[in-house]
């Protein structure tokens, strides 16, 4: 099936559904500019004839490097549109990968935006003999005299760039490479995925089939990176289907975004989730006396009511009723502070847990989780709009997943890359000869063919005792509670399982100040025993489920988080599993000490 390429699509949606905010952008004094499709083509069509003055040719490679802007995406396809591919680079990065990736990916161009990035990337280029040209948005005063402003390049673009752009849009092939993405990856170099228009094309449409977007009234947020796959497909979408995409360049902004645009679309990691909930939970924990009593209320009641709001069973008059109360006098606050507007709520790219999910769903905010890969474009699952809690969806139109023998998830269809860039060996590692591509998740699918992920196959835990252990599962439930900020399992060839978790600070201190305790700073509470005992209990609490040989022994509390700023997560705020058994490694031998003496860690990665 030929789903076009796309250039092909964003020209169709500027023709077919115009917009006069197709991007919203943000000043420092918190007004919103927007710019309308028209603008944006013009945009597009100018830059991209400066790339092809430049030399860029079918097939060559062109960097971006750039925070979530509308820059962003007047790049991508004026490369895409002169027939070139589009190698994203984390806004981020560090020097070392940023120099990797353009000097693995051959990029003989380079788009920035910003001055911050601008900064990262000049002292790399001594080392990027290949790098003919860097064009440069928005760097004030920083641009050097070998760099080209993007602001003079696009100035007096008018019709004839445009169809010049469009006659080159009309010769670039739904087969053609579109883009080279590189996995952020846990270990080792990140390797560069290939993908086509068609993969990407296919994806954007089979993954929103059923998507009842409001084109005149719609506004998703876009604030996960779009040098990520699940970010950059998802604002495919939108812009393709004329919703309005307001960026959000800092994750720390998304809060002051929500209450200003109020928009009604957003899509997160499940650590953006967490920290909702976390948040909500310190907010609730400082309100006293009747206040108190009417959160814990509340929250009970969600608890209570959440199987009747997913959609699992029914509820009984008295339940609804006490719902309706709660709605009323505390939920309708907590969507306020989201905006107020939201309707779809979209997770990805970790399973995110039951327990949350449900939560979020009883107070009114439906978040509808699925499931994919950067090698696969990236969806392959969706719970849109049939929502099954707990699951990561049904399988997405043409593409197929079945569970191999050993419970690895494997998944076939027009999403799935080409493979790896000069990785010949590494793609048939994963790609079959049967065109099967090996997710390297474990999962299994329900006798509705909901898919249902239980861990990544590499980060199983195997005990000495030969036991297999899902340590995300536990992590999850750890998270649930209001005193937990974060958790992570280990316990590989070791005799038992044992957890690295770190306090929620806020939440933690309200408690104890009703016990007469007072913590002066994270390390005070990571070594405290009142926060120690505290902490037990909820892990007993939440894991009181759990087979023998999955039960948490010992954990030692973190003064602080695992965070992407100390080396801990990827920036798509996976848990670097071996990295944080590396730099907790004097902990985590503590805790399996023959004398086991209460553990807690003092010092940082």
């Amino acid at each position: 099936m030929n789903y076009g390429t796309l250039p092909s699509r964003f020209l169709n949606a500027i023709d077919s559904r115009p917009n006069s905010r197709a991007q919203m952008f943000r000043h420092a004094d918190s007004t919103w500019e927007s710019i309308a499709s028209a603008e944006l083509l013009r945009r597009v069509a100018g830059l991209s004839m400066a790339l092809v003055e430049l030399g860029v040719k079918p097939g060559d490679r062109v960097g971006l490097f750039a925070a979530n802007r509308p820059e962003w995406h007047t790049a991508d396809f004026a490369i895409n549109g002169s027939g070139g591919v589009t190698v994203p680079i984390y806004f981020n990065e560090s020097p070392d990968r940023l120099t990797y990736i353009l000097k693995h990916s051959g990029a003989r161009v380079i788009i920035v935006a910003g001055a911050e990035q601008l900064q990262r990337l000049l002292p790399c280029r001594a080392q990027l003999p290949e790098l003919e040209h860097v064009i440069v948005a928005d760097a004030g005063d920083d641009v050097t005299t070998d760099c080209l402003r993007y602001e003079t390049l696009i100035s007096s673009a008018g019709g004839a760039e445009i169809a010049a752009y469009r006659m080159r849009a009309a010769q670039v092939l739904p087969g053609q490479l579109c883009t080279i993405i590189y996995t952020s990856g846990t270990t080792g170099e990140p390797k560069g995925v290939m993908l086509t228009h068609n993969n990407m094309s296919s994806n954007v449409t089979d993954s929103c089939a059923t998507f009842d977007f409001k084109p005149a009234t719609d506004v998703a947020l876009s604030f996960l990176p779009l040098a990520h796959v699940y970010g950059r497909m998802l604002d495919y979408i939108y812009l393709f289907n004329g919703v309005s995409v307001a960026y959000v360049e800092s994750v720390d902004l998304v809060p002051q975004a929500l209450l200003e645009i109020h928009p009604s679309v957003i899509a997160a990691v499940p650590r953006f989730f967490e920290k909702i909930y976390a948040k909500l939970m310190e907010q609730g924990s400082k309100a006293t006396g009747i206040k108190r009593t009417l959160f814990d209320w509340a929250i009970d009641v969600a608890r209570r009511a959440a199987p009747w709001r997913t959609g699992a069973k029914g509820a009984g008059p008295l339940l609804k009723a006490q719902w309706a109360l709660a709605d009323k006098l505390v939920y309708k606050k907590v969507r306020a502070g989201t905006g107020g507007k939201l309707r779809m709520v979209f997770s990805g790219g970790a399973p995110l847990s039951k327990e949350l999910a449900e939560f979020f769903w009883s107070v009114g905010i439906p978040i509808y989780q699925g499931y994919g890969l950067t090698e696969t474009s990236p969806i392959l699952t969706s719970n849109y709009p049939q929502n099954r809690s707990g699951s990561s969806g049904r399988p997405i139109p043409n593409v197929l997943i079945r569970i191999a023998e050993d419970g690895e998830i494997l998944a076939k269809g027009p999403c799935v890359m080409q493979g790896y860039y000069k990785g010949t060996d590494a793609t048939r590692e994963v790609i079959d000869e049967e065109g099967w591509f090996h997710t390297g998740d474990i999962g299994y699918l329900d006798a509705d063919n909901y898919l249902f992920i239980t861990d990544r196959k590499k980060d199983l835990i195997k005990t000495a005792g030969g036991k297999f252990v899902a340590p995300q599962p536990i992590e999850n439930a750890l998270k649930t509670s209001p005193y937990i900020l974060n958790a992570m399992i280990v316990g590989d060839q070791r005799r038992f399982v044992v957890a690295l978790i770190v306090p929620n600070a806020a939440t933690v201190s309200a408690r104890l100040q009703d016990q007469g305790v007072r913590l002066a700073s994270h390390n005070e509470m990571a070594a405290h025993p009142a926060v120690r005992s505290l902490i037990e209990g909820e892990v007993k609490r939440l894991t009181a489920h759990l087979a023998q040989w999955e039960t948490i022994k010992r954990f030692a509390l973190l003064p602080e988080d695992f965070t992407f700023d100390n080396g801990n997560l990827t920036f798509t705020l996976k848990l670097k599993r071996r990295v944080v058994e590396q730099n907790y490694r004097e902990v985590i031998d503590k805790l399996y000490a023959d004398s086991y003496e209460p553990v807690s860690s003092k010092s940082s990665p």
